[in-house]
């Protein structure tokens, strides 16, 4: 008896239909793509009436074993507004390293927030530009009182057959 020419229809079956577009249904239960934060014109004339600057600690590696190995993670620095109902400003977030040297300034113009909304920027693994020691600095601020946004950073690293996450909550320092 010869199974593999069944198997291999099979198998065909399986791809053609796994290529097809999805049909309207399917489409209108697919997640949508989030539209970009905005970009705000933050002058003299935009009162702030809230707002903070939070320092969030980053790490780019672990030391491990005899502390000199290291274990490279990559982090996700999260912003999330929790207002229900107003939007915040992001003004500025930089990322310093371990000496406290601007390694990088991730936003050319204040963006954004609206309620409930979150941004994300992202170090990879293989980026230890920062150190052990780096760090996020984030500027917000709002036209009216909101509730206060969660800035934190997410750290995950895989590898030696294990995986690393953790999370570092950010602290107002202004």
């Amino acid at each position: 008896m010869r199974i593999y020419p069944f198997f291999y229809s099979l198998v065909a079956v399986f791809f053609l239909t796994a290529c097809t577009s999805p049909s309207p249904s399917q489409q209108a239960n697919s997640p949508q793509k989030a539209p970009s934060p905005q970009v705000v014109n933050v002058d003299k004339n935009f009162k702030r009436i809230a707002g903070q600057t939070i320092y969030v600690p980053v790490y780019s590696h672990i030391y491990h074993d005899d502390g000199k190995k290291t274990f490279n993670l990559a982090a996700t620095l999260s912003i999330r507004n929790t207002d229900l109902e107003h939007s915040i400003v992001v003004t500025f977030v930089r990322y310093y390293d371990t000496n406290g040297q601007l390694v990088r300034q991730y936003l050319e113009q204040p963006i954004q927030l609206n309620p409930l909304a979150s941004k994300d920027f992202v170090i990879d693994a293989t980026d230890t530009s920062g150190g052990a020691g780096a760090k996020f600095i984030v500027e917000w601020v709002a036209q009216t009182q909101v509730t206060e946004p969660i800035i934190e950073a997410v750290m995950i690293g895989s590898g030696y057959h294990q995986g690393i996450s953790f999370i570092s909550p950010g602290k107002v320092i202004k």
